[in-house]
């Protein structure tokens, strides 16, 4: 991963290539300042030019001579990403963006008593093909660029004119199909000198891509996992999410015990409530014999229904009835709180309309 760091930075200076300064750890830019024979700590003042300051504009940089300024002005990019819609309630804001390719994703900014979070896009589409969720619907277009994560929370917080204090990446895309950049995206938000949000209070959420795990489960900040599992059993897994065709609920479960075992952290159990899909009694029975005796909490989820897609939402009873029967068996579980009943909450719902138009 160094050799590869090493290698942009050459390409930099060799003007042979050129990336958005937002893409850009601390420790690649102490690289590349230390690579045009200057002081490493010319970094930190970057970062806090762009992050603490939030100002871009490289000749407002008073404290880096001008022929630095010049170099960096040379060798970086600053395109930003655009807010184009905002749909608003009392409990969140969903924001449209507009890529500098003029592709399109989105975010969500929800509030709490604790304080403000977000949810982040990590592709352009997602291929995973989970049926009742509105991102697959458009198939992936790319990858988000680091710089394209890290400005939807600079732009919503410029937006809202106050701090996010946590981060989940579980908007439209699977971040473990974008490793390298998600990775890097929580290093530059985690960061003290970069949007310091704190690694507990980061969550990555996927939808069970098994080598990632056991390749996250090594990164080195204490990062929160969730894994989207919505069902008790592999048939029910398989009919409506494509991946554990590839990777099985069995071995997937297995991938989750090795990642509690190694790191001794908690896991979340994404668990969406699709009427007559996964919702019954015996479901639940199954789901806490699957889960019994392992670190995890269970997040049951409201389904968030749209126009194109013919799941259903439970109802409330049946959802309390699900809730109370893991309870019984002792398992950790929560009702995840619903935000956006007025908007466009589905995740990838606002994208989708915009491009129907």
């Amino acid at each position: 991963m160094i050799f590869i760091y090493l290698y942009d930075i050459i390409l930099i200076i060799a003007g042979d290539k050129v990336k958005n300064i937002y893409s850009y750890t601390k420790e690649e830019l102490e690289n590349y300042f230390e690579c045009i024979n200057e002081k490493k700590f010319k970094a930190t003042q970057v970062y806090d030019w762009l992050y603490i300051k939030r100002e871009n504009n490289v000749d407002n940089w008073t404290n880096l001579k001008k022929e630095i300024r010049d170099k960096i002005k040379e060798n970086f990019e600053f395109q930003n990403i655009k807010i184009i819609k905002v749909e608003s309630d009392e409990l969140a804001r969903k924001y449209l963006f507009e890529l500098v390719d003029g592709e399109r994703i989105e975010a969500v900014l929800m509030y709490h008593d604790y304080g403000n979070s977000i949810c982040v896009s990590s592709q352009v589409g997602c291929n995973m093909g989970c049926k009742f969720c509105e991102s697959g619907r458009l198939k992936k277009v790319r990858n988000l660029e680091t710089y394209e994560m890290v400005e939807q929370i600079l732009m919503v917080e410029k937006d809202i004119k106050t701090r996010i204090s946590s981060v989940v990446i579980m908007g439209i895309g699977e971040p473990f199909d974008n490793y390298d950049n998600v990775m890097n995206f929580i290093k530059i938000i985690n960061d003290p000198k970069g949007i310091a949000i704190g690694a507990r209070h980061i969550t990555v959420s996927t939808s069970g891509i098994i080598p990632k795990i056991y390749e996250f489960m090594k990164f080195p900040l204490q990062v929160n996992l969730a894994i989207s599992l919505h069902a008790s059993n592999n048939e029910i897994r398989s009919n409506i999410m494509s991946v554990n065709k590839a990777y099985s609920l069995n071995d997937l479960l297995q991938a989750i015990r090795d990642y509690i075992e190694f790191t001794n952290r908690r896991v979340t159990i994404e668990y969406v409530m699709l009427n007559n899909v996964n919702d019954s009694l015996d479901n639940a029975e199954e789901l806490a014999e699957l889960l019994k005796g392992m670190n995890v909490y269970v997040n049951l989820i409201p389904y968030n229904e749209t126009n194109h897609i013919e799941f259903k939402r439970s109802s409330k009873n049946q959802i309390m009835r699900f809730y109370d029967l893991l309870k019984q068996h002792g398992i950790n579980v929560t009702i995840r709180k619903e935000f956006g009943g007025k908007i466009s909450a589905a995740c990838g719902q606002l994208r989708s309309k915009e491009v129907k138009k």
